[in-house]
């Protein structure tokens, strides 16, 4: 397994923008203590992948018809059209090939529909055959009031290039923060094969209770049935359950990888 290729591998081009940090099961502390103890979904979702920050320290403000934007350094607010990371430009034709220099990506851009913004995480990805890489709002972590990431899929595994994120401001008149320091997005692996069109054509639906099987209704017994009947019910028997699954057993990717 130590020669296994990674699912993903992150490559940091702003040398100060932060790496990805494995997702926080406890959903960076706002998730309920009763939640993380009991509910396995809610926990296993918000730890699912990596978080992303913002590069730097910076400010938008939207007055409903241009964007403007601001950072340290900067003596006045600027109109956004597209804005290169301070001092980026240098740093990339110097180490970049010759046939590459020139093109290096902006770090802020103004899209032509009112009030999204394009913003450059610093960092590219590269991901193994046959795996994309989801990009969309931390999971189960409430929302900014003043801005909305976008979710995107982006198939890194023959596509290589920046990972953007597009943001829609939703407040106006008021200077919009973002913080190196607090995660912005979250990074998921997601296999080609889960939203394909065969996959999701072909799930099947049963259209009353008539249509459970006998399994079903086994199962149904064994998870609901049989907890709620114990003389103590004790919550958090699926979230028991899952944890030894996952204790035992190892990553399917890896052997599918190591054989490759």
């Amino acid at each position: 397994m130590a020669n296994a290729v990674p699912c993903v591998t992150f490559h940091r081009m702003i040398d100060t923008a932060p790496l990805p940090v494995r997702a926080d099961r406890a959903g960076l502390g706002s998730l309920p203590i009763r939640a993380m103890r009991h509910c396995d979904a809610v926990a296993s979702a918000a730890g699912y992948g990596w978080h992303l920050h913002a590069p730097m320290d910076f400010e938008l403000f939207w007055d409903g018809a241009q964007i403007w934007w601001h950072c340290e350094g900067l003596e006045n607010w600027m109109p956004l059209g597209a804005a290169q990371f301070p001092h980026f430009a240098a740093r990339f034709d110097g180490a970049a090939p010759e046939n590459v220099r020139g093109y290096a990506p902006p770090f802020l851009t103004a899209l032509q529909e009112p009030g999204v913004v394009q913003m450059w995480t610093g960092l590219a990805a590269r991901t193994a055959p046959g795996w994309s890489l989801l990009l969309r709002p931390l999971a189960n972590v409430p929302r900014h009031p003043a801005y909305e990431p976008y979710e995107g899929l982006v198939e890194a595994d023959h596509w290589f290039g920046p990972l953007f994120t597009n943001i829609r401001l939703t407040r106006t008149g008021l200077p919009i923060g973002f913080r190196r320091a607090e995660p912005l997005l979250q990074a998921q692996p997601v296999p080609q094969i889960a939203y394909s069109d065969a996959v999701l054509s072909g799930a099947a639906h049963t259209d009353s209770l008539d249509g459970l099987s006998a399994a079903d209704w086994s199962d149904y017994h064994r998870n609901i049935v049989v907890p709620n009947q114990e003389h103590e019910h004790r919550p958090g028997r699926y979230a028991a359950e899952a944890r030894r699954r996952r204790k035992g057993g190892g990553c399917p990717f890896q052997a599918r990888a190591v054989a490759a």
